[in-house]
């Protein structure tokens, strides 16, 4: 177990480091499990070897949010603050991000000529 998780923080290290000295937009992490991705679908031995671990990793995956409640509870005056405005950025980027995802699920639709199955049914039967 030690060393596949040793595998995995080793990804998570090269994309952190790639991600600095390429100046990328991306934080490091994404680059690491990218490069993981990359690497399982070239080398499914690797994918094999961590699933284990990755899938102990994912058991317990509410752990990882025990940080994000302590940063929430240090910084409790500012979220007082600016509460409002936080909560009416978080809903309204949700919603824009719903509303573009159905739009260019649609076009894509659209552009690949796929229609609704129901709607073909309902086309044969008449």
């Amino acid at each position: 177990m030690i060393s596949t998780l040793a595998i995995i923080l080793s990804f998570q290290l090269a994309g952190e480091v790639i991600s600095r000295a390429l100046a990328l937009p991306l934080p490091g992490p994404v680059v690491g499990l990218i490069l993981l991705l990359l690497t399982c679908i070239l080398r499914p031995s690797v994918a094999a070897l961590i699933r284990s671990t990755a899938l102990g990793l994912l058991q317990h995956l509410s752990l990882f949010f025990v940080p994000a409640g302590v940063g929430i509870v240090a910084h409790w005056e500012l979220l007082r603050e600016h509460g409002a405005g936080l909560a009416l950025a978080l809903m309204g980027s949700t919603a824009l991000a719903i509303a573009v995802g159905a739009w260019v699920f649609a076009a894509v639709a659209r552009w690949t000529g796929s229609t609704d199955p129901d709607a073909r049914k309902d086309q044969g039967d008449a």
